[in-house]
């Protein structure tokens, strides 16, 4: 397995901080992410979203995905603090940034990161894409979350090949060294075949806890999926503590 990573250990995670990672592009992280926001706030805590990387801008030159993290965050931040990097092009962030000139710089991403932790309690941390989607020539998705030191919460689209995406997504972060906290299915496909029998498979297969089911449902509003969600998983994480 290659060695590569930016940072050998985690050195820049909080006990209550989460990077969301999915086992493909499209499965709901920011619905995800949202909700976890939305949950920890419930809870009494200071929560930021945090966006490193973001692909494709509306009209106004700003992210969707960004925008919705802003708005269901509760300490004050900026679109830029939030969002680093974003590119115009919806396409994969290494093809978007060689296209715009632009070499995405970890540090960057870094510092970042820790002005939104120094604000709030909890910041939920979405990536791009799946795990290891290329960042540049020389990283990816995998070596920003191991140069963030952050437990990942893992959101696996419940859709045909749901099984074989979601275990290999889990061996990727573990073999980086880096816990894979929990997880949250996401029913992506409506009246998916077996959905039972499929997250079961998972539940017996996934050391991390299940925080739950978010139901397949188009334009479900972020803060009824944070009610599907059950944080006492995350208790060995300082959640509660």
């Amino acid at each position: 397995m290659r060695n590569r990573h930016v940072s050998g250990k985690p050195s820049y995670g909080q006990g209550m901080s989460y990077f969301v990672t999915g086992t493909d592009t499209g499965v709901g992280k920011t619905l995800v992410s949202c909700a976890l926001l939305h949950a920890f706030a419930a809870g009494g805590k200071r929560v930021a979203g945090f966006k490193p990387i973001a692909c494709g801008c509306d009209d106004d030159m700003q992210n969707e995905d960004t925008k919705r993290l802003l708005g269901a965050g509760n300490v004050s931040a900026s679109h830029a603090q939030v969002n680093p990097y974003h590119f115009t092009q919806p396409v994969a962030p290494h093809i978007a940034a060689a296209n715009a000139g632009v070499c995405i710089d970890f540090g960057r991403i870094i510092a970042s990161y820790r002005e939104l932790s120094a604000q709030a309690d909890t910041v939920i941390v979405e990536g791009v894409g799946g795990f290891r989607v290329p960042l540049s020539e020389t990283h990816d998705t995998a070596d920003l979350a191991v140069a963030l030191g952050l437990p990942v919460i893992m959101v696996a689209g419940m859709r045909l090949g749901c099984l074989n995406h979601a275990l290999l997504t889990v061996r990727a972060i573990t073999d980086c060294g880096l816990e894979c906290a929990a997880w949250v299915a996401n029913v992506t496909c409506e009246d998916m075949a077996a959905l039972p029998e499929n997250i079961a498979a998972l539940r017996q297969r996934i050391p991390a806890p299940l925080l739950g089911v978010i139901p397949f449902q188009p334009g479900l509003d972020p803060r009824d999926a944070a009610g599907r969600l059950n944080l006492e998983g995350l208790r060995a994480h300082g959640a509660y503590g």
